[in-house]
């Protein structure tokens, strides 16, 4: 380092970029072309804020040393901060010709992607960064982030495993880590990240906004509440104070001020062009205010919105006549099922409880019911057997043609990767029931079936119109439920494809079933949680009852429904289709077969 640059790298140690700003302009006074000195200066204007400026002195850089791809790297990303996205790119193209396996530029053009809403694009970009430097928490970090906006949460989890040791020593990376993990379900860790955030920074803006949407998230009403009262007194930037505005949106919901929430969401509209959650929070607020045809228009809006987004990630499922849960439409055969080995299998007590059923069924009530029993242990949603169907495909054993070809090694196998997925999941206590809840589990029972014979499957059911209808309400992250929520005829498909699927392989295989209906369960909750546990021959059936309460005390809940677990059960939400019949009536008669066969009035 040259000696005249050591006061510059001081201020920049304690942050003081306006004194690094000035110390690089008295000394540009005498070598305006100096490298080291352009490159101090544009950084401390990027920092303070100043872009408009920061651009111009990147863009000088590029003109006095062209064949410098970290200064076109530079250039490009304070583009992209600007808003100057075709700039941007043209900025990273040339960046990367000069420096084609620089992860950091690779990355930063994959974020420039992400704007642009390329998310395929960006997911390849984000990945090939990844495989180039494996070891950097900012890369990781990054190729997290745009592997999220795709849904892919398996990747987030890969990209993240391991967070617990990088030394993350600024606040903006250790924020964006913390919201990663709130997305991939590790709820009680991103809060105690976020609360670490707040402290170390004094309760910097930044931090108390992203706490206060934590603890709404982990149901932590009062305290989110706090948080925003702390930032009262604030000057905030207009982005901030859209933040703001928009957790007192939701705040104003959970605790039933309705039209205070529909107020602020109205006047706030979309934070940008393809905001899809506004519609489905304002929809929300629609739907509890009994304005059926604006949340209708607003719920089109998310759908047309989320759709397209999702179109670029899995484009097979929106080809015309595409089936919408392609699995679904498999079977196994009689003829198959009878050359399936005979095996040696874990017992009942030794196998998971599987709750099953069409997404919005009250799977995750269910769930709650049996997490609340001290003999039973439950995890957030897995696609632990789907991981596993993989897997076996990479070996060329298809699903479900290939199930007959699984000798007794291979279902150990099989058991013991499930085993450690489930332990790598939660912390395990051995004696309890692993209750596995995952709705379309219901798809891979032949799997299951091949695994756990003995297992014990409770087969949540509600009226058919209600289920899709709520589905079609909810901002659902996984690719495959956003695709088929696009349309209400599209999901009363899935529907029957999936109902007609189970009932095949639950006639073949004969497996240990319970159907709980959501509509008995509201209205006489104690017989049920006698029905369930005789079923699974557990005693002391009240403490199935204490749901509620439990729930609230575990804070992270990672399904939509986080919101209604807490509360006791209600009836309000049974027959919610009838208020919006016309808007379902192209898909009743899709519908009108399952209906009848689990004995519903249409």
């Amino acid at each position: 380092m040259n000696p005249d640059l050591i006061p510059i790298a001081a201020a920049v140690r304690v942050t003081d970029w306006r004194e690094a700003e000035r110390l690089a302009r008295a000394l540009l006074q005498s070598d305006d072309a100096r490298e080291d000195l352009l490159t101090m200066l544009a950084i401390s204007l990027h920092m303070q804020g100043r872009v408009g400026e920061a651009i111009d002195t990147y863009e000088r850089l590029t003109r006095l040393f062209p064949e410098r791809g970290e200064h076109w790297g530079n250039y490009a990303t304070s583009l992209r901060e600007a808003g100057r996205l075709a700039e941007a790119a043209t900025a990273y193209e040339e960046a990367l010709r000069l420096t084609p396996a620089d992860a950091g530029q690779i990355l930063n053009y994959a974020l420039l992607l992400l704007e642009e809403r390329k998310y395929a694009e960006a997911r390849d970009h984000a990945l090939k960064a990844y495989s180039l430097d494996r070891n950097s928490p900012h890369i990781r970090i990054g190729a997290a982030q745009i592997c999220s906006a795709c849904r892919e949460d398996e990747e987030v989890l890969e990209l993240l495993d391991g967070w617990q040791g990088w030394s993350l020593p600024d606040e903006e990376a250790r924020l964006k880590l913390a919201n990663l993990l709130l997305t991939i379900g590790n709820g009680n860790d991103a809060v105690a990240l976020f609360e670490a955030c707040a402290r170390d920074s004094g309760g910097s803006t930044s931090s108390v906004l992203n706490l206060s949407a934590a603890y709404e998230r982990v149901n932590r009403i009062k305290d989110a509440e706090q948080q925003l009262l702390a930032l009262e007194s604030r000057k905030l930037s207009s982005t901030e104070e859209y933040a703001r505005r928009r957790i007192m949106a939701k705040l104003a919901k959970r605790t039933g001020d309705l039209p205070i929430a529909r107020s602020i969401l109205e006047e706030l509209g979309p934070i940008h062009a393809g905001d899809f959650t506004h519609y489905f929070t304002l929809a929300e607020v629609y739907d509890k205010l009994g304005e059926i045809d604006l949340a209708m228009d607003a719920l089109r809006t998310a759908h047309e919105l989320q759709g397209s987004d999702v179109r670029q990630i899995i484009p097979k499922r929106f080809e015309p006549g595409a089936a919408p849960f392609p699995v679904a439409l498999k079977r196994v055969t009689q003829a198959a099922f009878a050359k399936w080995q005979d095996t040696i299998a874990p017992s009942a007590a030794q196998s998971p409880v599987l709750i099953v059923g069409f997404p919005r069924s009250g799977t995750t009530l269910l769930e709650q019911m049996l997490d609340a029993h001290p003999r039973f242990q439950s995890m957030d949603e897995r696609p632990f057997f789907s991981n596993l169907v993989d897997q076996l495909a990479e070996h060329d054993i298809r699903f479900p043609e290939d199930i007959e070809k699984l000798g007794q090694r291979d279902c150990d196998e099989l058991r013991r990767r499930y085993i450690a997925m489930v332990c790598g999941a939660l912390k395990r206590r051995w004696d309890t029931r692993i209750v596995d809840k995952n709705p379309l589990n219901m798809l891979w029972m032949p799997l299951i079936h091949r695994m756990f014979p003995e297992a014990r499957y409770i087969l949540a059911l509600r009226h058919p119109c209600d289920v899709i209808l709520s589905c079609y309400m909810q901002n659902f992250r996984t690719n495959m439920l956003a695709a088929a929520s696009t349309d209400l005829t599209k999901l009363a498909v899935a529907y029957v494809d999936s109902m007609t699927n189970w009932l095949h392989h639950a006639d073949l295989l004969r497996p240990h079933v319970l159907e709980v209906r959501y509509e008995d369960t509201v209205t006489d909750i104690r017989a049920q949680a006698e029905k369930i546990s005789a079923f699974l021959e557990v005693d002391r059936a009240e403490n199935l009852l204490g749901f509620a309460e439990h729930a609230k005390n575990k804070g992270f809940i990672g399904t939509p429904s986080y919101t209604e677990v807490i509360k006791p059960v209600s009836t309000r939400a049974l027959g919610r289709w009838r208020k919006y019949k016309q808007h379902l009536e192209p898909a009743l008669s899709i519908l009108e077969p399952m209906i009848a066969h689990w004995g519903y009035e249409a």
